[in-house]
């Protein structure tokens, strides 16, 4: 295997806080105390992974999702829209042809159903592991405001007692809440700037205590709320967020780009983006890791480079994967041991 194959990313702590410096005398704003970043760990990239099978196709990625039994979700923008493989690479099966408008985000509940959100058609599906529809939220087809609509929803996330929370999204600048059933709870949020305001909540997930944290895209933070909606945090400055997952024992990773200014005709915050990251935060929003990824030129991407990272999942062992827009492909990034890590191991062994 080549060198330029088989790219290393690490944790850089100097690269980290001078985009931090440079944003924040920008923006005339003050940092805040950060810990003393990991800078033992290491992911490399898996070029040979996935193995797809011939005439499977991907374009956008924009939804990676892995299961409690190890299987990474693949949500692209092409036929097959979903796509199932196994953490080593081997395709498991595919669903989704002609099944929705613009795929954007999934994820499986604790049950194993399967949640995506349709952006093109403005709702959220629950459906069956092989693609039966079980449920819809909002109007499919119909764009809106109100308690039966949505308009460009990003992103749902389902917890352990059925309820649902959506991120609404392109248009919207709300959290939606839905009970077990589907039928409307509450919502929150509006256009702003302020704690519990929006512009373009992104993505959306949930820890095991039951707390919310909110990709608030072009605010260039990710909120903290309960379940009825009280802000509870913050995280500001630190990355432009586009995807969230969490992991077993509640790290919240984040993918997107590193902060930056508003540019003139700007919409949406990080488009282009200046770079790739991969940031790791604590629950009380300490940042554990910073991965700078290499940015690949459109049309142009070697493995190893992101172009518009648009999601991230974790596997049990720690590995990553991302979803791209513009690099229109899945990725898997395996962690590194550090060399204490690999001691540890070793004498565990023996």
């Amino acid at each position: 295997m080549s060198r330029r194959l088989v790219m290393q990313v690490t944790v850089v702590a100097a690269l980290f806080l001078a985009d931090l410096s440079s944003v924040a005398r920008a923006q005339k704003t003050e940092l805040p105390d950060y810990p003393r970043l990991n800078t033992s760990r290491t992911y490399r990239v898996d070029p040979a992974w996935p193995q797809r099978p011939d005439g499977l196709e991907w374009d956008h990625v924009p939804g990676v999702f892995v299961d409690s039994s190890q299987q990474v979700w693949i949500f692209t923008r092409t036929n097959p829209s979903v796509q199932i493989f196994t953490t080593s690479g081997r395709h498991v099966r595919s669903w989704g042809t002609d099944l929705f408008g613009r795929p954007h985000q999934i994820k499986l509940d604790h049950e194993g159903n399967v949640w995506v959100a349709d952006q093109g058609n403005h709702c959220v599906l629950k459906m069956t592991p092989s693609g039966k529809t079980l449920l819809v939220l909002g109007t499919r087809g119909e764009s809106g405001d109100d308690r039966l609509h949505m308009n460009n929803p990003t992103d749902m996330v389902v917890s352990p007692t059925g309820d649902v929370f959506v991120s609404d999204g392109y248009a919207n600048s709300r959290v939606l809440h839905f009970d077990k059933r589907g039928r409307f709870v509450k919502m929150w949020g509006k256009l702003g700037v302020r704690p519990g305001e929006f512009s373009l909540p992104h993505a959306i997930v949930m820890d095991s205590k039951g707390r919310l944290y909110v990709a608030d895209r072009n605010n260039a933070r990710v909120q903290v709320f309960n379940q009825a909606g009280k802000f509870l945090d913050q995280w500001r400055h630190i990355v432009v967020p586009w995807g969230l997952c969490v992991t077993a024992s509640d790290e919240i990773w984040v993918c997107g780009s590193g902060p930056m200014g508003w540019r003139k005709d700007d919409v949406v915050l990080g488009v282009p983006p200046a770079n790739q990251v991969l940031v790791k935060f604590s629950t009380a929003g300490k940042v554990l890791e910073y991965v700078i990824i290499p940015k690949g030129e459109d049309g142009k991407e070697r493995p190893g480079e992101l172009n518009w990272v648009h999601s991230i999942a974790v596997d049990k062992a720690g590995n990553l994967y991302c979803g791209d827009i513009n690099g229109k492909r899945a990725q898997k990034f395996v962690l590194i041991p550090s060399d204490k890590q690999a001691t540890r191991q070793v004498v565990k062994k023996r």
